[in-house]
């Protein structure tokens, strides 16, 4: 039998290898743990937005802005493009996926290679509206909700997986608490939000849902982004649109949005008004970034609400300003579609005059025109002139005509014609001179104006030397 010294030697040595290996052990389980959670605060990929709206809305500079791409390539049917996500060490990198859709109601079909029930739970919805034709932005936004629940429909998601989906949208609605740290603060704080805007006191109390808030839930995170506000102010000066139009268009949209839960953005991207806080919003709800801005409502072209901060009594504010329109009008009726826009520094338009009314003026103008001898003449006996003096079958070199001296013959209609109008248009003598009575002027119109009947009847006319002298013509019976 060994000594009780030489077996506990031997017991030692025994279990040093297994100490040796549970060390081992342990050290690959540390590892481990500390790998699986560096996992979890990695940015997670296959995260994708979908981008819906009217065309000509902006849908394609809104993008190019989220991208940081000054020149936007537009194109048609269903476009692709992705925007660099980094978290806020720059440590870790990921890539959002951007979907647009083009606003013509034909490929609406589309829709279904970008929303699938494998990534449902990983996509968000950017709805556009153009604040340049405000009458359309409810339309709009109704009509691009009714697709996208066509387009939920067709999944057909089993109604487990819906409903927890639905159960996510109100669950962040519910816990928001509306941040007191400014937005340098919100970078110092944890490296990742647990929940959206959460309070660590508070982190287990849900409000219930009020009044019109989520009563059409699509299970989808949706964020109505108003583009174009910069236009506020030329539908100020062209429409005489005031506050309480703004209002009015206001107060619609975020009923809008508090029926689906969703966020709301005017942007512009002429004055670069909220286009980086909607970049930092959708980092957040996809993502879970740190984002701690309150809500922005002072300002009527810069408006920002999150989803959970929106309830009935703070819309109601607005009412107060409306005089001429009620709350609950139809929205068509107070901002209406103008029936023509004014033009905007636009130079004037020289349109051209009508040819027949061009060529009236210049008739006018003959008619109105005295001769070099004091004598008014008719555009017809200029014309019938024209065509004796100056007829293609006469010689350049022929006689003027005399008007004391009228030849009878056919080409003299002409001249008798104008010298019958010179008779009409001028008295044949003074008040005071002898002869000149009303009734030798009578007369003397009377004859002329049987001539001139005769020569539109196509009558010979008698010489002018057989026309009867104002002498003559008193002495008749």
């Amino acid at each position: 039998m060994a000594p009780i010294g030489e077996r506990s030697a031997k017991l030692r040595s025994d279990l040093a290898p297994q100490k040796e290996t549970e060390q081992e052990t342990n050290l690959w389980s540390e590892i481990l743990s500390d790998v699986q959670t560096s996992d979890r605060t990695k940015l997670p990929a296959g995260k994708s937005i979908v981008v819906i709206g009217d065309n000509e809305a902006g849908k394609t500079t809104l993008v190019a802005k989220l991208q940081g791409v000054e020149d936007p390539k537009r194109g048609a049917g269903l476009e692709y493009h992705y925007v660099d996500v980094q978290d806020e060490y720059g440590e870790d990198q990921s890539r959002l996926g951007v979907w647009t859709l083009d606003g013509d109601p034909h490929h609406t079909n589309l829709m279904k290679y970008v929303l699938t029930r494998r990534g449902f739970a990983d996509t968000a919805v950017l709805l556009i509206a153009s604040m340049a034709t405000p009458w359309s932005i409810v339309d709009s936004l109704r009509s691009w909700t009714t697709i996208l629940q066509d387009a939920v429909d067709r999944l057909r998601v089993a109604p487990d997986d819906m409903r927890q989906h639905q159960d996510r949208i109100v669950e962040q609605f519910q816990r928001y608490v509306e941040p007191e740290e400014s937005a340098e603060d919100a970078m110092t704080t944890s490296r990742r939000s647990v929940g959206p805007l959460l309070s660590p006191d508070e982190g287990d109390v849900t409000l219930p849902l009020g009044e019109g808030v989520l009563v059409h839930n699509l299970g989808l995170p949706i964020i109505v982004v108003i583009t174009k506000c910069d236009y506020v102010s030329n539908l100020e000066k062209e429409y005489d649109y005031r506050d309480e139009h703004l209002d009015f268009i206001q107060q619609h949209i975020r009923k809008f949005c508090l029926s689906f839960g969703a966020s709301l953005f005017y942007t512009s991207i002429k004055d670069d008004k909220n286009c980086d806080l909607l970049y930092k919003y959708i980092m957040h709800r996809l993502y879970r970034l740190p984002f701690n801005i309150p809500a922005h409502v002072v300002e009527k072209d810069s408006i920002f609400i999150p989803s959970g901060w929106d309830n009935e009594k703070k819309i109601s504010i607005l009412f107060d300003n409306m005089n001429s329109m009620k709350p609950d009008d139809s929205y068509t009726s107070v901002i209406s579609k103008p029936s023509m826009r004014r033009p905007v520094n636009r130079e004037m338009e020289v349109a051209a005059e009508e040819e027949q009314m061009f060529l009236m003026k210049l008739q006018t103008q003959l008619n109105t025109q005295a001769p070099a001898g004091g004598r008014q003449e008719s555009p017809v006996s200029v014309q019938k002139d024209r065509r004796v003096s100056g007829s293609p079958g006469m010689p350049s070199g022929s006689p003027k005509i005399d008007a004391g001296k009228v030849p009878a013959g056919p080409g003299s209609e002409g001249v008798l014609a104008n010298f019958f109008n010179s008779l009409l248009s001028k008295k044949t003598g003074s008040p005071g001179s002898p002869g000149s009575t009303p009734k030798t002027e009578k007369g003397t119109r009377s004859d002329v104006a049987a001539e001139l009947d005769r020569m539109t009847r196509g009558q010979k006319s008698p010489s002018i030397n057989n026309l009867p002298s104002p002498s003559q013509e008193n002495d008749r019976p």
